[in-house]
């Protein structure tokens, strides 16, 4: 049993080692990561309103969850095939039982793979699917090099077909005491090797998990209700809510965007042509479908692109044509109206915030259209198809809405626990001394626009108008401030609603965001104290 659980620890040591190769294979040359296969395969098939509430109480951790268990059971895959063929290595030479382990791996990770890629739509790889399975070949053979390694240097004990460690110095007691003293020295430098590894993955996996603290609520405080901060959100603070673990990684130099399907001119675009069409600077907010009614899945951004209207009347649009069709690079896909597409301020984007998209955000080009939820604002764009029927695109057939409008919004930034704190950096508190409190925090209607803000601080009994500021944009969310003077010290409950530019006031009525996006007020408690 001890050894057998020694052979299984020694496997998952190896497959550690294949993994991070693998791992390394993905990011920079376009292979395939089984964990983040299967994570592909387990969205796929995840029905949309499960997807919903895994996002809704998860967020970004969701995925990373899976993730997360997807890569514990690949390394129990590998310590069971080690444990399983240490008898049929037996006493082979050094290269045979690599061979054994290696092919043995492949073999296993390969079906598994197929079989993965089979029930996903997602590949987030560009390269060719022959290319990508001869990537898995080289982390297994590092699999291979290093539990074959490993076991001719682990402590000999009986019925252990690796090769014996040899005595250290003189023959006879004094050998043996060496050899002993051999081993346990092997072993606290395995396990301090271990421990610094480990360490350096913890600290940089917490401080990703759990950023640091933003600036100060009383330097908030200030700038929000002076109105001083920026709507726009730094690229890095960006939400980002998509199907890959993953971001695509996209050449500009290969990149070729075709226009087909009920065109009289169909016509590709490269990337250098694309950046010599005529361009237009918006500012744009983004919300993701999932967000919650005082979620942070909303961002605003600066983007540069060209108008997606002229790229259609170069392409020449049929009279029959209804909807378009946009696919990515990862095998997502979205349909927007004909009338929508030809919006003029519905654009084909290449820079964000005065620089190029980002691989997180959709480079080398995305749609950005007013007045959608963020998931009919296709990134990594690949393929532009005009059909004459209505699509359902890759959430759609998973039952979320197709033609995705923004719900009327406003949640409360400070004080309290918003979670949209954080686009703005702020370390945020839920309580606050007596005395004059301002509310400030964020309204968005999508293409509507923000008429007018409302606060209450006495379970909506009364409602005191706030003060709004003028958006970037028509497209974009506001800021909006409030004085409040709590009467005592205690607990209370602050909402906001809004009202749009149509005069149609946010709705009471919570909903969850599957299907059409969540509904009801933002609500937050506030302690008050007397200092």
């Amino acid at each position: 049993m001890r050894l057998r659980l020694r052979r299984f620890l020694l496997g998952m040591g190896a497959g550690a080692v294949a993994m991070s190769l693998s791992l390394v294979i993905r990011l920079y040359f376009g292979g395939l990561f089984l964990p983040e296969v299967a994570v592909g395969a387990l969205v796929t098939n995840t029905p949309g309103s499960v997807e919903s509430v895994l996002v809704t109480n998860l967020q970004y951790l969701a995925k990373y969850s899976a993730l997360t268990v997807a890569v514990a059971i690949n390394l129990l895959l590998y310590g069971a095939l080690a444990s399983l063929l240490s008898g049929v290595s037996g006493r082979k030479e050094y290269g045979d039982r690599v061979s054994i382990y290696t092919f043995a791996a492949y073999g296993i990770l390969f079906v598994i793979t197929i079989v993965a890629l089979a029930f996903t739509q997602i590949l987030s790889s560009p390269q060719p699917l022959p290319t990508v399975i001869l990537t898995l070949l080289p982390p297994q053979l590092a699999y291979g090099v290093v539990l074959v390694s490993a076991e001719r240097y682990a402590p000999a004990q009986t019925g252990v077909i690796c090769e014996p460690l040899k005595p250290i110095g003189r023959q006879g007691s004094g050998g043996k005491g060496k050899v002993k003293f051999d081993r346990k020295r092997r072993i606290v430098i395995q396990a301090g090797a271990a421990t610094a590894v480990a360490g350096v993955l913890l600290y940089y996996g917490v401080g990703l998990l759990f950023p640091k603290p933003g600036i100060s609520r009383a330097d908030a405080v200030s700038a929000l209700y002076a109105q001083e901060v920026t709507e726009v959100t730094p690229a890095d603070k960006f939400y980002r809510v998509d199907v890959n673990v993953f971001p695509p990684n996209v050449s500009s130099s290969g990149w070729t965007l075709p226009v087909t399907g009920l065109v009289s001119n169909p016509l590709t675009l490269n990337y250098s042509q694309l950046l010599a069409m005529v361009s237009q600077d918006q500012y744009n907010t983004l919300e993701c479908v999932s967000n919650t009614a005082d979620g942070d899945l909303i961002s605003t951004a600066k983007w540069t692109g060209v108008k997606f209207s002229d790229i259609l009347s170069q392409a020449g649009v049929k009279p029959n044509a209804t909807y378009v069709i946009f696919k990515a690079t990862d095998g997502y896909s979205v349909g927007i109206p004909i009338a929508k597409a030809m919006d003029p301020g519905t654009i084909l984007a290449y820079h964000m915030n005065g620089v190029p998209l980002l691989a997180d955000h959709g480079f080398p080009a995305r749609m950005i259209v007013p007045g959608y939820y963020g998931m009919m604002n296709c990134k990594w764009v690949t393929s532009i198809e005009v059909v004459a029927e209505t699509y359902r695109g890759y959430w759609q057939v998973r039952g979320w809405v197709n033609e995705a409008q923004y719900e009327t919004g406003s949640f409360i930034v400070t004080p309290g626990n918003a979670q949209v704190a954080q686009r703005f950096g702020i370390a945020e508190t839920s309580n606050v001394p007596l005395g004059l409190v301002p509310i400030a925090g964020v309204a968005f209607a999508g293409d509507r626009g923000i008429k007018k803000v409302e606060v209450s601080t006495d379970g909506g009994n009364t409602w005191t108008l706030a003060s709004v500021k003028d958006p970037l944009s028509d497209n974009t969310w506001v800021l909006w401030t409030a004085d409040w003077n709590p009467p005592g010290t205690g607990n209370y409950s602050i909402a906001v609603r809004a009202t749009d530019k149509t005069g149609a006031v946010q709705t009471a009525s919570m909903a969850a965001p599957f299907p059409g996006g969540a509904t009801g007020y933002a609500i937050v408690d506030v302690g008050v104290t007397s200092s």
